[in-house]
């Protein structure tokens, strides 16, 4: 299975299926599930990081307050 060519609907359908294996103990579905999810992550990203790590506001040096 070329996991890059493979449609965006069965790429989730296809992570849930291995994840599912690997959680009910197959020992070589967890390898898979990960790649899966791996590729997952990079065509729609991590909600779960973004919403942690997104920028605040950010400004130059310039617009910083400066000390006395």
């Amino acid at each position: 299975m070329e996991i890059q060519e493979l449609q965006d609907e069965e790429l989730i359908a296809q992570a849930q299926e291995w994840r599912l294996r690997a959680l009910r103990g197959e020992r070589e579905a967890r390898g898979m599930a990960h790649e899966l999810e791996r590729e997952v992550r990079r065509r729609f990203g991590n909600p779960k990081t973004e919403a942690h790590h997104s920028l605040k506001e950010v400004r130059t040096l310039e617009e910083l307050p400066r000390g006395r």
